[in-house]
């Protein structure tokens, strides 16, 4: 199938469109939550299909970027889909690219084709009650954007793909508000009023019921560290007090509060039975990886996969808040070339003690080690930066420089995250050091 694929991204739901058709609309048959956002996508669907699955509903998810294996994108009941069933739908999509390719509207992308495996995987195999469905890039031509969901939900916005989706805030959640279909409840989670008014905009153009983060349902903490977060939340119906979330942040919680509003909205416009204990039960078991999550102690090691400037902002706020406890923070970074480097190393630079930078060997995208510690040291002369080329190296070189009472952070890119993930979890955070 990859030499059938397109290369390159190909924003436009034509080629989803003829596909869909000759297939007989499998997306059809299915109860959609659809998701899109710059950051918070992944933790809120993790959020939701957690309780869903915790009140009995079978749940299928499709989710972008992967962190540990190729499966993570189509999951069902938190599971990833198994290999036979990849194969059996590959096979099953084959000829059909191959006429759309040559005869149709050209060959899908990557992310097109994986899109079209999970809506036969979900339609004619798995069959669950709900699909958390989540849009790889933007919303509007984002080829996710063919269903007809319960609820859409739009996560916090920021600035990313800005050479997809544009150079403002406001073009920006314009693409995300893509996801908005005439009557549908939306739910909002973002903070930042020149997205808000874009959103509001959408929503009443299309007559859809819109709940907004702070106004019509919020979250309280009444208790935060880095392994757990205890708080009230309440909308426009009730109350649910002592709730307990795994993940660490504000933006977490800010990703809770939405994840909830958005269960709120199945339970009282669709007869969902998710009763308290449901939602209790649900976000305590909520395990999302790479998202400050912990990968050794001794030193404490946490992996985050924040990889653009409101992800970075997210860490190194959190990481201010409850990082007293340790004598230093360090980090390990990798970043990819198309991102706002700079703009990222400002914020990180602010809280970090030493860094070592590094270049993922697998992907040409990456900024190499020297060129990143350079940027490092032109923003904060005095800061202690070791560039090492290749992860795996860099690992050893950033545990050696990790006391038992510091903090280190692996973040930048969800690929390095992947690729580090399995050495410091196999090794208690201690990838084979004697």
């Amino acid at each position: 199938m990859e030499q059938t694929c397109a290369k390159t991204i190909q924003p436009g739901l034509e080629r989803m469109e003829w596909m869909l058709e000759r297939l007989d609309h499998p997306e059809r048959r299915l109860k959609f939550i659809h998701i899109a956002g710059t950051n918070g996508k992944g933790s809120t669907a993790a959020m939701i299909a957690s309780v869903l699955k915790e009140a009995g509903f079978s749940v299928g998810m499709f989710v972008s970027p992967y962190v540990l294996s190729w499966h993570e994108r189509i999951q069902f009941d938190g599971q990833p889909m198994d290999e036979s069933s990849f194969v059996r739908w590959v096979n099953e999509l084959k000829p059909l690219i191959e006429k759309m390719a040559e005869e149709g509207p050209g060959a899908p992308s990557h992310f097109e084709f994986w899109t079209l495996v999970s809506l036969c995987y979900f339609a004619k195999e798995a069959c669950p009650w709900f699909v958390v469905w989540e849009t790889g890039m933007g919303g509007r031509f984002d080829s996710t954007n063919v269903v007809y969901p319960l609820v859409s939900v739009i996560t916090e916005i920021g600035y990313d793909h800005q050479k997809w989706l544009g150079k403002t805030l406001e073009e920006i959640a314009t693409e995300k508000a893509g996801i908005i279909k005439p009557g549908v409840p939306v739910i909002c989670g973002s903070k930042k009023e020149e997205a808000l008014s874009v959103i509001k905009r959408v929503a009443k153009d299309k007559h859809s019921r819109l709940y907004m983060y702070n106004e019509d349902f919020s979250a309280t903490a009444h208790h935060q560290d880095l392994d757990e977060q205890r708080f009230t939340f309440e909308n426009v119906y009730r109350k649910l007090e002592n709730l307990s979330l795994p993940l660490a942040g504000d933006h977490q919680l800010q990703n809770a509060a939405t994840a909830l509003m958005t269960l709120e909205i199945l339970r009282q416009n669709y007869a969902t039975v998710i009763e308290p204990e449901h939602y209790l039960n649900g976000l305590k078991k909520t395990a999302w990886p790479g998202r400050l999550e912990k990968a050794g102690d001794r030193p404490h090691i946490r992996l985050d996969g924040a990889h653009n400037t409101e992800g970075i902002k997210a860490l190194v706020q959190t990481i201010k808040k409850y990082g007293s406890r340790y004598r230093r923070i360090g980090f390990m970074i990798a970043m990819m070339k198309d991102k706002p480097v700079r703009e990222m190393l400002e914020h990180l630079a602010q809280t970090a003690d030493f860094v070592v930078t590094t270049s993922l060997e697998e992907h040409a995208r990456s900024l190499g080690a020297e060129e990143l510690a350079h940027m490092l040291k032109e923003i904060n002369p005095d800061l202690n930066v070791v560039p090492v080329q290749g992860e795996q190296d860099a690992l050893h070189v950033f545990q050696n420089q990790l006391n038992d009472d510091d903090l280190g952070i692996v973040a930048g890119s969800l690929y390095l995250v992947s690729a580090v993930r399995p050495l410091l979890m196999n090794h208690g955070g201690r990838q084979g050091l004697t």
